[in-house]
């Protein structure tokens, strides 16, 4: 069965936004070194995972071809087949993305179910917090920048229990971001 990863920029103290979304405290620009890690952890990907509202921005973001990204980094972002989870959208506004609604879960396993390589979900926060609180994830990679926020929007959600996790492994990038990779303790 295919693996499911999570990828997601978080501060110190747990946040992958501010309290209204904001994304200017992540850590630019990268080094080589966190670069060549994101390309060996996203080798054996061949499916990403938006919520909506990231999507937004994110689809077209990538098809303009963002400054400072190699021509091969915005290929394998265009061209790597999408699913943005959405209740509220009927059908997708972009080309060659599926728009998946329901029940998470059940949509979740079936794309686990389907022939081919490792899935990647990159947000945003509701999505991210709803796959955590399904334990629907079978890796976490949180890329921590070196900043503490105080507030904003939480990468785990409060289910009123623990979410209990194995390290991995631990890697510090010279642009200060030091990437923790988990994977959660199923009993």
């Amino acid at each position: 069965m295919r693996r499911f990863k999570l990828q997601v920029q978080v501060s110190v103290d747990g946040y992958m936004a501010g309290p209204d979304g904001e994304m200017d405290w992540m850590t630019f620009p990268w080094t080589d070194d966190i670069g060549a890690h994101i390309d060996a952890l996203t080798k054996p990907v061949d499916h990403i995972v938006l919520g909506r509202r990231l999507a937004e921005g994110f689809i077209p973001a990538w098809a303009a071809g963002p400054e400072g990204e190699t021509e091969e980094s915005i290929a394998w972002m265009n061209n790597t087949p999408k699913t943005v989870i959405s209740d509220s959208l009927t059908e997708s506004p972009w080309e060659g993305v599926a728009v998946a609604g329901g029940d998470l879960t059940e949509t979740v396993n079936r794309l686990k179910e389907r022939p081919g390589g490792d899935i990647i979900a990159y947000g945003g926060a509701t999505l991210v917090r709803n796959l955590i609180a399904r334990d629907l994830l079978d890796e976490l990679h949180l890329f921590v920048n070196p900043v503490a926020l105080g507030a904003g929007m939480p990468v785990f959600p409060d289910t009123g229990s623990h979410h209990r996790l194995s390290l991995v492994a631990a890697r510090p990038f010279e642009c200060g971001i030091t990437a923790l990779h988990y994977e959660p303790k199923r009993s």
